[in-house]
């Protein structure tokens, strides 16, 4: 064995012995955590933080690697900080647009009790989970009648985040207007395009005129902010409520079946009992080599272990032409020995492979 296999195999036993302490300084955290909520206490304390720096810091005996420990610990403290504060509150839920949106509507759906944080964008988002800002990022990765969202599955292959459940919700367009309106009255119809394109045959039945908006909600907002008599919204109907706007037509859409799933992201990858009897789903991304046949392969050993894959898609791969990668969901618990052998065996044939998500095929599907 080489001075480097060596080293490495040293790592990875200190590394095994410091995330199993790691997890018993967080439980000691959660009795912290306890104490300070029955005696009123904030969770930072200065003093105590000094302390345990100074502290610990003698622990080390290189001046060097002191230097290094320094910002390693007071990361430590940044977590077990994070981790009271989990505890002691409600979770938050990062979700692109503004209350009343349908991505909105799904957060409420996936935790009616979290505390539900708005961003302009996908990616401010996902960043914010990535970041500890939020606990969890629901984002569309999937519309029944407009397809594939790319961004999303975008953030899944680049990003470091992992899919820990899928929610559904039902799209349910409704024609918003100002309080009073009458269906004569409206000349233009705006909404984010998709909605308009979900409901083209109602609007071109009346002979509207469109606007395109970021947002359904946005939209409803704007037009609480107008003047302008002649203009309704496309949104779903709880957002006459949220604004109070009157509801001139339900049920709108062309399809009648119309539903977005929505992925909810976590920063941990969810553990599944390998003798669980559920019908798990995971979910893998990777690219192949560019050589004849490789995607074939890939899907044989997919095959020859026993897993059925429940969609397969391609994504271009930003800054590289003509390259691509491949989003498959897959049903079939992936913590098996088969589960287990089929990674080993795609990592092989694989230029880059990730298990980018674990989740029950439950109600929300």
């Amino acid at each position: 064995m080489s001075d480097l296999e060596k080293n490495r195999a040293l790592i990875n036993e200190i590394d095994e012995k410091m995330a199993k302490l790691f997890e018993e300084r967080m439980k000691a955290v959660e009795g912290i955590a306890e104490y300070k909520k029955e005696n009123s206490l904030p969770i930072f304390d200065a003093k105590r933080e000094q302390q345990l720096l100074e502290k610990n810091t003698n622990y080390i005996s290189s001046p060097l690697i002191q230097e290094y420990y320094v910002p390693y610990f007071q990361g430590l403290l940044k977590a077990s900080r994070a981790y009271q504060e989990r505890l002691l509150s409600t979770s938050k839920i990062a979700y692109c647009g503004v209350e009343g949106a349908y991505a909105y509507l799904a957060a409420k759906k996936a935790d009616p009790k979290a505390e539900l944080v708005a961003f302009p964008s996908f990616e401010k988002a996902y960043k914010s989970v990535v970041e500890g800002t939020c606990d969890y990022a629901l984002l569309p990765i999937e519309n029944s009648f407009a397809g594939d969202v790319g961004d999303t599955m975008d953030l899944v292959f680049n990003g470091n985040l992992f899919i820990n459940r899928m929610v559904s919700l039902e799209v349910r367009h409704a024609l918003l207007a100002k309080k009073g309106t009458k269906m004569e009255d409206i000349k233009t119809v705006a909404s984010h395009p998709q909605a308009l394109a979900q409901c083209s045959d109602f609007i071109q039945q009346h002979g509207f005129a469109q606007i395109a908006r970021s947002n359904t909600a946005v939209a409803c907002k704007e037009l609480v902010e107008s003047d302008d008599a002649t203009v309704a919204v496309i949104a779903s109907p709880e957002n006459a409520s949220l604004y109070g706007l009157d509801i001139l037509a339900s049920h709108i859409n062309t399809s009648e079946n119309n539903t977005t799933r929505f992925a909810l992201f976590s920063r941990a990858l969810a553990k599944v009992d390998p003798n669980s009897k559920m019908g798990e789903n995971f979910i893998l991304v990777f690219t192949v080599l560019n050589e004849a046949g490789a995607l074939a392969k890939t899907l044989n050993i997919i095959g020859a272990h026993g897993f059925n894959m429940r969609n397969l898609r391609s994504r271009p791969m930003k800054g590289l032409l003509w390259t691509y990668y491949f989003f498959v969901e897959l049903e079939g618990n992936i913590n098996t020995v088969d589960g287990k052998d089929m990674l080993n065996e795609l990592s092989t044939i694989t230029d880059r492979l990730k298990l980018a998500g674990v989740y029950h095929l439950n109600e929300d599907e």
